[in-house]
């Protein structure tokens, strides 16, 4: 980071479309790096997630592309998926990951209260920041059974290891957030900006 630079974290704007391509090219190169499967997704439809309001970006205050995650709903809004979640490699290690989940969490709260709010990781720094927020991990039966959902994964280099066992199990860990296990009270997140 340069001196006097600030990181931002806010629901994505329309506006924010310009880094889509950057935003998927980092998410493909993250994954061939660490050697994981990851569901690769198009500019346009990380675009698409930033005009939706679905969309949690970080960025500097001299505008440059920080970090993103992105909202999927499944089985008619009953559940929610977290995803995508990228952090640009010039800005790792200062926990953005964190407060892009802390607040893509909230986002997801606000626009479908009543869901289940889940994820699947391979990556052990995801897993904790999901437990903080109130994930536990979950057999692949208590996800949606959304076909569409499933079909997400066949971009992965895992897919086929999923596929033959008939989506129950695969490389990743399977976390849920079920509202109803938190009682209201200690469900507020608060808000975060980072500062360096």
């Amino acid at each position: 980071m340069k001196p006097f630079e600030q990181i931002i974290v806010r629901v994505a704007l329309p506006a924010d479309e310009i880094y889509a391509q950057q935003i998927t090219e980092e998410m493909a190169h993250s994954a061939q790096a660490r050697g994981t499967g990851i569901a690769q997704r198009t500019p346009e439809y990380v675009a698409l997630k930033m005009q939706e309001g679905k969309a949690v970006i970080a960025l500097t205050n001299t505008g440059r592309w920080v970090g993103f995650c992105y909202i999927e709903t499944w089985t008619h809004g009953q559940f929610v998926v977290n995803s995508g979640l990228i952090v640009n490699p010039d800005f790792r290690g200062l926990g953005v990951a964190t407060a892009i989940k802390q607040r893509i969490f909230r986002l997801s709260r606000e626009k479908y209260p009543t869901a289940k709010i889940f994820g699947l990781t391979t990556g052990l720094a995801v897993m904790k920041i999901n437990s903080e927020l109130g994930y536990e991990p979950v057999p692949y039966s208590e996800l949606t059974q959304d076909p569409e959902f499933w079909n997400g994964c066949r971009s992965c280099i895992n897919y086929s290891i999923l596929e033959s066992k008939n989506f129950r199990n695969c490389l990743c860990t399977a976390m849920l957030f079920d509202p109803h296990w938190v009682p209201e009270a200690e469900e507020e997140v608060s808000a975060v900006i980072v500062h360096h």
